[in-house]
């Protein structure tokens, strides 16, 4: 069952997809550059040349898996999302990669090496804050449990020009959540905050 944080956050994505289609701000982001700037730091938890298991946690309409075809990485794909919309739309732009699956229920996900979640948890709406973040951090040992060998994820950071900072948006303390990972899920933690955007990316690796 989806929390109403789950609930109100596939109603947000579904409008920005229906507003925007499959494009960067179809997912809210501002460009493509941004976009796969964000995918770099985040694939930096995995091997290189690719042969590993792969979840997309907040897939949107994939393009991550676009990416990494792009880049010949990884091997067997899921995406998971909580909005139908963008699952359905994933599905209808990557028909032909027989390495995929996506899907909208958590309990079709299974255990994967890794899992990269891009910008999923940026969008609190009107949450307040300490709700906002212990949803955050119930969302990363979800994704902790179902990852054999690592994860990634990147947030807002606290670090932000105030003047930039707006209200239905969440900005972490890094090291908060640096601390949070490195006594939670692993001693190998790397905390990335050195490339160019106001966010910071956390590679979390378990072997």
């Amino acid at each position: 069952m989806r929390s109403a944080f789950e609930e109100s956050a596939a109603a947000y994505y579904s409008g920005k997809l229906s507003q925007h289609g499959s494009t960067p701000a179809g997912v809210d982001w501002n460009s493509a550059d941004s976009q796969q700037l964000r995918f770099d730091q985040l694939l930096k938890v995995c091997p290189e040349g690719g042969g590993f298991s792969l979840l997309d946690y907040g897939c949107g309409y994939g393009a991550l898996l676009s990416y990494l075809e792009h880049k010949q990485l990884g091997g067997e794909y899921w995406g998971y999302d909580v909005s139908t919309a963008m699952v359905d739309k994933a599905r209808n732009l990557h028909t032909g990669i027989a390495r995929a699956a996506f899907a909208s229920a958590w309990d079709e996900v299974p255990a994967v090496d890794y899992t990269l979640a891009s910008g999923v948890f940026n969008v609190k709406q009107s949450a307040g804050v300490s709700e906002w973040q212990a949803y955050v951090m119930e969302s990363l040992a979800r994704i902790a449990a179902a990852s054999k060998r690592g994860f990634a994820f990147n947030l807002l950071t606290s670090y932000s020009d105030p003047e930039r900072m707006r209200a239905h948006l969440y900005y972490a303390d890094p090291c908060l959540f640096f601390d949070h990972c490195k006594t939670r899920f692993s001693r190998q933690v790397a905390l990335l905050h050195d490339y160019g955007l106001y966010e910071f990316t956390i590679l979390v690796r378990m072997t």
